[in-house]
Formats: C-alpha cells, structure tokens, sequence
C-alpha cells in the first residue's frame, strides 16, 4: 500500500509540473490515450501540437502497414513513444522497429482526410439575435477569471466565484483555511500563482480541476475531448449544446464559471468559447484585451505609486503594502514592516515580494534601465524577514533546582546522550529536554536518585 501511495505521489507531482496539455498527455495511463484517440478531434490536435520532424514520421507512416526501422532523432522518439502515438514492434531481421498506434492511426486519417461524424456542438444553429462578438467574450472572459483571482486577495468584489472554483483553489494549495476562524488565507504557492500570466494561471488551474475530474464523476477522456474540440473552435461564434451527456454539460458550467466559454442562460442550448479555452489545447500565449502593462513606482522612501484603476491590481498591492490614498487613476501604499510581517505570516517570501514589485514596474523605468527597485528596499524586505529568524520554538520541559552538581551533570548527561537535551546552564543547574524525551528522562532519574527529592 505505501509504494501504491509512494508511485501516486510520484505521478501527481509529474502531472502538476506540466506546462501545457500535450505535457499532461504524456503522464496519462497507455489505456486512457487510447480511449482519447478513439476521437479524430484528439489524434488531429496531438498531430498538429507535435515537432515539425514528428510530423513528418506520423505522416510518413501513417498508411505503412507493417513496423519501419527506428530513427535516431531521440527527441521525437521520446515525444511520440510517451504520447504512446508509436510503440516498438519487431521487423524481419531481428531488428527494432516502430509501428503507430492503431487507435490513433486510424482516427487521425480521419480526421486529416476530413472523415468522420460531424462534432455535436458544430450542429447548425438559427442566428442569434443576441450575438456576442469578440470584444464582449474577451471582457467577459477576464471578469470572470478576474473574480477568482479576487477571492484570492481578498478584494470585496468576490461575490461572483463559484463554490466549485473555490474547492480547486483549496485542492491546489493555493488558499488554505485559517486555523482560528476557517477564513480563507492566500499561501506562498498562491502568489507565486498571481505572478504568472493569465494563460499560464488558467491552464494551472484547469490542470488542478482535471485532477479532481473522476472524483466528481465525470469522464475525464470525454472532458478532455471536449477541451480538444474547444481549441478548433471559432471565437466569436456560437455552438449547440444540443446532444451532450449530462456530464459534458456540468462540465461546460463549471468552463462558463471559470470564463472558458459564456453561456446566456444553463438552459440556452448555445454557448460561446472565449479566447481562455482556444489556448488551453494550442498553447498559445495571447492574453485577452484589457490586460494591464507595468504600473508600479517604487521610490526609496518606500512609498509606492500604482498608475492603475484596477481593483484587483490595487487588492494585489494591498497584500504586502499599506494602503494610503486612492484616486481614479493612481493608487499610493507604503512598505512598512508590519505590512510586510503580515505577508511573511502568510507565507509569502521576500524574493516573491520583489519579484512582484520588479515584473510589474512601470515602462518609465524600464526605459531607464536597472534596478527597477532600489536596492535599499530590497535589502530592508530581506532584514524584515530574517526578523522572523531569530527564534525558533520547541516545546520542552524545564528541570531545575538540583540539589547538587553531580545530581545535574548525570542527568543532563543521561538527556545529552539520548538526544533529548535542548537547553542547559550548568552555573544554575537548569536544563530542558523535549517534550517527547521527558517520561524517559524522569525514569531514569527516578531509578538512579533511589528516591531522594534531588530537583523538580
């Protein structure tokens, strides 16, 4: 059972270290790729996300009906073998060969060829008298994520997160329960998250609902076939949900409350994907309109100047600073040492602190070159955590009033030597040993002290 837990533990952490979908494909069971590529959709969006030359061998191939001589090319014979797209098979001559996956073989003529059922969602739809266009998705898209990312500074305009993006968050490490009153608290993982770009935040956070997928009972080959089919989609066009099991349609409410598709009503029949869910399976990078350059002033008396009308940015800031003025525009906060304690409490680091100042300067000063932040500052956030330092706590108990030297020495002697011994000053004849340490300890001094009263 520990070495099943021991592998389990080993798989997840591979899986949350993926960058994009074709990573997390790779960490996949052999049996559930090949449940995927029973869909042309997977085997055309695996076929086009491959490496050029990887291209080049699948299509090569791809009607060669018995096993062709392995390549040296070590690179895209590690992609498409943990893709599982080829396995090795033997040839005339005893030597080793490839052979593509059947499954995938097959569904992936189709759909390079253009065969194959049509897509339930690309059903025809009557026009919509209230179609959303691409500035209204890319809007809506960054609201809704922006509601998540809100929750997690603890901005007052949270209202619009969802219970279930809530449980990823917890499920992630993101947001832990506060010990005393079971508030929500922003971990040190949890800033880091607000420091990446919005691409990389949501394809992290949908990796962390995938890993929740089966538990909430659904089909993750179905869920992830869908994402496939997402990234082949149209932005600015709507699709019928007309035909989907019920489970594909939790799954869509659960992508319209994170801002991957917008759905007018549950019950609408049509929905529309947002530029969040066509660079979920293509990787691309590009963020949605809105998104906000570097607006940070840092001066040396360590106030800092926020050019931004942003909320959220603002609540941000509001994480590690204290919050002075607030205009249209502009935002001022100081760093003082209780503001940034608080943040260490919450276990975020200095590094991530400054990291964050510096990624988010103004184009003012990158245009000036570096420091983007003066190194006194730096230093000082760096001083205030070493603060936190100094002390370390173990609980223990106290021995003390020894009615002689020698009673002490073989005591603290008996406690050294077993390990236990955290503190002692022979001129007093005080010592303390650990909590865990203590019945033995007490034991021994019994037995040795032949019940004399020589401490307590």
């Amino acid at each position: 059972m520990m070495d099943d837990k021991k592998s389990s533990d080993i798989q997840k952490s591979k899986t949350l270290n993926c960058k994009n979908l074709q990573e997390y494909l790779r960490t996949l069971p052999a049996a559930t790729l090949d449940n995927l590529y029973s869909h042309p959709t997977t085997c055309l969006a695996v076929f086009r996300d491959l490496p050029e030359i990887a291209k080049h061998y699948v299509v090569r191939i791809l009607y060669v009906e018995q096993p062709v001589p392995q390549a040296e090319h070590v690179e895209v014979v590690k992609v498409l073998s943990d893709l599982k797209v080829w396995q090795e098979a033997s040839i005339p001559g005893g030597l080793a060969g490839w052979i593509l996956n059947p499954t995938f073989k097959k569904n992936a003529k189709v759909a390079i060829l253009g065969g194959g059922k049509a897509w339930t969602f690309r059903a025809n739809l009557e026009a919509d008298t209230k179609a959303r266009d691409i500035d209204y998705l890319d809007k809506y898209a960054m609201e809704r994520w922006e509601c998540v990312l809100h929750y997690m500074v603890g901005s007052q305009q949270q209202e619009g997160i969802s219970a279930d993006a809530v449980r990823i968050l917890l499920h992630a490490g993101l947001m832990k329960r506060d010990e005393e009153d079971g508030s929500p608290l922003i971990t040190k993982e949890g800033f880091q998250f607000l420091l990446l770009d919005t691409p990389a935040q949501v394809w992290y956070f949908m990796l962390q609902y995938l890993d929740t997928v089966e538990s909430r009972g659904l089909d993750l080959v179905e869920c992830l076939t869908f994402l496939f089919q997402l990234s082949f989609s149209i932005l600015g066009k709507d699709y019928s949900s007309e035909g989907m099991s019920e489970g594909l349609l939790t799954f869509l409410q659960h992508l319209r409350e994170f801002g991957l598709v917008y759905q007018r009503k549950r019950k609408g029949g049509k929905f529309y994907p947002t530029r969040l869910a066509l660079n979920m399976a293509s990787g691309r990078t590009h963020v949605p309109s809105g998104t906000k350059e570097g607006y940070l002033v840092v001066e040396t008396n360590y106030r800092v100047y926020a050019y931004t009308n942003s909320n959220l940015q603002v609540a941000l800031l509001g994480l590690f600073s204290e919050l002075l003025y607030r205009f249209p525009n502009l935002c001022v906060a100081i760093l003082t040492r209780e503001s940034i304690r608080m943040a260490l409490r919450s276990g975020i680091t200095s590094e991530q602190i400054t990291g964050y100042l510096r990624l988010h300067c103004h184009p003012r000063l990158l245009a000036l070159g570096p420091p983007f932040v003066p190194p006194t500052i730096v230093d000082q956030i760096k001083l205030w955590e070493k603060e936190r330092d100094r002390f370390t706590f173990s609980e223990g108990i106290l021995y003390s009033q020894f009615l002689s030297q020698p009673d002490f020495n073989i005591l603290r002697d008996f406690a050294l030597e077993l390990g236990v011994l955290i503190w002692q000053n022979e001129k007093k004849r005080t010592m303390v040993v650990t909590k865990q340490g203590h019945d033995e300890v007490k034991r021994f001094w019994k037995k040795h002290a032949k019940g004399t009263n020589g401490m307590c």
